[in-house]
């Protein structure tokens, strides 16, 4: 099994290119089984959760091309017709290998008006129930049955506009929402909707291939159905949690990095952040420039929230960097109530971090030590690669399958700004 070794203390410049939106990309090849006809996706990161959609969307009977790109960060282009859906159930096999598979059981019903979809696997970062997706459902007149680890979804006469208000914000079931009521018939109504740019990202491309759809952005998202969707192109957004995490990375490691192709409006809250932190940040034409001068960085408090509030999906990430930094900080997470796994591999480098419940208070050290550690979840892994940039000797860290779902070929990216990094078979 691979490993992933770092030998910290390289100032990183240069130019890092940022790939397609794996948070995005998930639901956008999703949104091809609305259709018959074909759905061109360009700018797609090349990952471990793209293939294993693929090979999940492949088992309705899904024809699935993909052009993939010479250069690091263009994205593959893929073209996926649903020409005729040959099934509807989605084995536990299938679906354990990630959560975002789960988001095929809208689609699969609001076209065939039936779908058995198993409960979903993924990151160990939280239990994420999947009631309000499936209470939208049963809002817009579905029949929903839970057994044996599978929902069985029916709608024979087809789903029907209605008002959706949601107790709490979820990406997860706004997406579910967005795509079911696409095809439904009448006018959908959801109330306190995500706001996530992936969200929009979705949205856009469901108008693109026709559905009528007002509101992205807001909390208040209206679709009119209709009675079908056609092919589109479209481009898939860039990765605003990997522009995040390479932005940390030079601040943590110090230097001057351009992330070309990032969209600075996404990352605002890590931005003001970083800035409080002792990092330059600047738009360019081209993205997002980041530099630290190599001093040490100041510590800041953070609290996760729902967009435009700070990602959970950063905050392993900046917790690398407010472990070295000058000072204390306290990072709140409001999310997920399991995501500071990564905290007892980060003591392993030499982190003085104490969590009480969902709060992490976290004593900024000079320097960490290189050392062995091991990836937990997605998130978090790349939080052990950062803080190997700035640690002392070397680090190695195993399980890197983790990021390999969702960081397209990182060792590459930061070894072209001048990291010392690299895969290494154990």
């Amino acid at each position: 099994m691979d490993r992933i070794r770092i030998r910290g203390g390289h100032p990183l410049k240069g130019e890092i290119p940022i790939s397609g939106a794996k948070n995005a990309a998930l639901k956008l090849m999703a949104a091809s089984l609305l259709t018959a006809d074909p759905l061109n996706l360009a700018n797609v990161p090349r990952l471990a959760d793209v293939r294993a959609m693929a090979e999940l969307l492949m088992s309705f009977g899904v024809s699935i091309q993909v052009n993939m790109s010479p250069g690091l960060g263009e994205g593959d282009l893929m073209k996926l017709q649903a020409r005729q859906i040959t099934s509807v159930f989605a084995s536990y096999d299938m679906v354990r290998k990630m959560r975002a598979s789960f988001q095929v059981l809208a689609p699969l019903l609001a076209r065939q008006g039936e779908a058995k979809v198993s409960l979903p696997g993924g990151c160990a970062i939280g239990a994420r129930p999947v009631e309000l997706h499936l209470s939208a459902l049963q809002a817009m007149g579905a029949k929903i049955d839970l057994a044996e680890g599978y929902v069985t979804a029916t709608a024979p006469g087809g789903l029907k506009g209605a008002e959706i208000v949601f107790p709490f914000v979820s990406v997860g079931a706004t997406e579910t929402a967005m795509m079911a009521a696409s095809l439904a018939k009448g006018v959908t109504k959801i109330v306190n909707a995500a706001r996530e740019p992936e969200i929009s990202d979705l949205g856009n491309c469901l108008i693109a291939m026709g559905a009528q759809i007002s509101g992205l952005g807001s909390s208040e998202i209206t679709i009119e159905g209709v009675a079908s969707l056609h092919g589109a192109d479209y481009r898939v957004m860039p990765d605003r949690i990997e522009a995040g995490t390479y932005a940390i990375a030079a601040a943590i490691a110090g230097g001057e990095v351009e992330l070309v192709g990032a969209a600075p409006e996404t990352i605002a809250s890590l931005s003001s952040l970083l800035v409080k932190s002792g990092a330059e940040v600047s738009a360019t034409a081209r993205g997002l420039k980041v530099r630290m001068n190599g001093s040490r960085p100041h510590a800041g408090d953070v609290t996760t929230a729902p967009y435009p509030g700070f990602p959970t999906d950063l905050q392993a990430q900046i917790m690398a960097l407010m472990v070295v930094a000058d000072g204390t900080s306290v990072i709140r997470e409001k999310i997920f109530e399991n995501r500071f796994m990564h905290v007892p591999e980060l003591a392993r480098m030499g982190a003085q971090i104490r969590i009480d419940g969902d709060t992490a208070t976290v004593r900024g050290v000079e320097k960490l030590k290189g050392a062995p550690v091991m990836a937990t979840d997605l998130r978090a892994s790349v939080s052990l690669v950062l803080a190997g940039l700035a640690a002392e000797g070397e680090t190695l860290v195993s399980r890197v399958y983790h990021l390999d779902r969702g960081f397209d070929r990182l060792e590459e990216k930061l070894s072209r700004v001048g990291a010392d990094i690299a895969r290494v078979s154990e």
